[in-house]
């Protein structure tokens, strides 16, 4: 932006203010006064008639004498305040209100049918007076026929003064309209203009990569709603890109490991330092880190599955009490070793559920190992199912070591591992829990964890129940 719309907006600020007062000074001036000359002149027209159909018509038709007209003309002239004439067709001054030298007098080149079919003319009448007048006449009819004419004259300035009270009016007007778009100026400005700066200020920022640039702004507008918007897209960004790189450690450190081993070994068997008799040993090994990293490629292409909204959902009617007893078969051997019991709790009412029959087989294989591997010998893991609101809910509950408070949030994450569950995790990757809840949020259900340190922890998800 550049402040260039901000500019644009000062100049036409100032334009309107420019020719709002021009408009008044020249328009406004000049229809302002063309009305008042109108009404003036048609209330002086309106009077003319009057005393041209009264005491023009009397004079003419011998009822008034010229110097009895002449004093009725006067009583008007100064109720009126103006100058008042009568003449003959030829323009000649009978009767003269205000200058009685002007009575023998006559008006050059008079021509009544001048005004056309104007009430009244504007200028010094015929050159008649020293200063501009209004001026209208109405003519004095005797026997049908127009025998002279009643004119009367108004100084215009008169109409000046009250045009330019006027005036004042308009500009005063001007001016409170100026002031008050001044003051939503300054309310754009601070509002509006300043939080967009900021705005774009930012969003400078996070293009060239500083995303722990701080965005102020206090509004509780929608600029105020954008500023916080952009501050959580810097702070997730920013997320992202320590967890991207965090993502690549992990993968290179868990990677690096078992190929350095493989390497490692295969070197010795081949140098001779392994001997022949002890080389079945080592290619265990090297088979067991092998499988390790065929495990975690897999795990990595689940994941990438998930990202990518790729995963369809072979979504079928099965009995979630049959396929978790399927799935503790699994760890008869497991369990038998270190003498963990299965506690079922299971409601024979509570059977079909609809989802993806694999991967939730997946999912059940997942906490349960985590059950065993973490719990204690001699200890029990619970399972139950239940039901609530529709819904069927597995729990997977073991007695054993426990969570930190401080890593529950983390379990999520890829490739995490709390420092209680490294020494026993030597085969895993750190992605179950990952793909446990990624697949849980692929059917639109929840999966939550309640852990207490050296006491258990419990897992516990939701699965749709199947409609009968």
């Amino acid at each position: 932006m550049r402040g260039t719309v901000y500019t644009k907006f000062i100049i036409g600020y100032i334009l309107f203010g420019l020719f709002g007062f021009l408009t008044i000074a020249i328009l406004t001036s000049d229809w302002t006064f063309d009305h008042l000359a109108r009404e003036r002149a048609q209330e002086l027209y309106n009077e003319a008639n009057l005393i041209a159909n009264q005491y023009g018509a009397e004079y003419y038709n011998n009822q008034m004498t010229r110097s009895e007209v002449s004093i009725q003309l006067k009583a008007v002239d100064t109720f009126l305040n103006v100058p008042i004439w009568m003449v003959d067709t030829a323009g000649n001054i009978i009767i003269n209100t205000r200058d009685s030298s002007l009575t023998t007098a006559s008006i050059p080149d008079f021509d009544p049918a001048s005004l056309g079919r104007s009430l009244y003319q504007i200028g010094y009448y015929y050159n008649m007076f020293s200063e501009e007048m209004i001026s209208v006449s109405a003519p004095i009819t005797s026997n049908f026929r127009i025998r002279g004419y009643i004119i009367i004259h108004s100084s215009i300035r008169s109409l000046k003064g009250a045009r330019d009270a006027l005036l004042n009016i308009s500009y005063f007007t001007l001016l409170v309209i100026f002031v008050l778009s001044l003051v939503f100026l300054v309310i754009f400005t601070v509002s509006i203009y300043l939080p967009l700066k900021k705005i774009t200020a930012a969003a400078n920022a996070y293009a060239e990569g500083n995303l722990k640039y701080k965005l102020v702004c206090y509004s509780n507008d929608e600029m105020g709603y954008l500023a916080a918007t952009l501050n959580y897209m810097a702070h997730e960004l920013n997320k992202s890109e320590e967890y991207q790189k965090t993502f690549i450690a992990n993968v290179s450190h868990d990677f690096r490991s078992p190929l350095t081993s493989i390497k490692g070994y295969v070197e010795a068997m081949k140098d001779g330092t392994i001997p022949y008799e002890m080389q079945e040993k080592y290619l265990d090994i090297v088979i067991f880190e092998t499988e390790r990293l065929r495990k975690l490629t897999s795990s990595l292409l689940t994941l990438n599955s998930y990202d990518s909204r790729a995963v369809l959902l072979d979504i079928s009617t099965f009995d979630i009490n049959q396929v978790i007893k399927n799935t503790l078969a699994s760890f008869e051997g497991t369990c038998g070793k270190k003498k963990i019991s299965f506690v079922l709790t299971l409601d024979e009412k509570i059977k079909l559920v609809s989802a993806d029959l694999g991967k939730i087989q997946q999912v059940l294989y997942n906490l349960i190992d985590n059950a065993v591997k973490f719990s204690h010998n001699n200890s029990s893991i619970r399972i139950t199912v239940s039901e609530r609101n529709g819904k069927v809910f597995i729990s997977v509950k073991d007695t054993g070591i426990g969570i930190p408070k401080d890593s529950i949030g983390k379990i999520w994450d890829r490739f995490y591992k709390t420092d209680l569950s490294r020494g026993k995790d030597k085969k895993g990757t750190g992605l179950g829990l990952s793909i446990t809840k990624e697949i849980i949020q692929s059917h639109n259900e929840n999966i939550d964890v309640i852990s207490t340190e050296g006491v258990g922890t419990e897992f516990i998800f939701s699965l749709p129940k199947a409609k009968n």
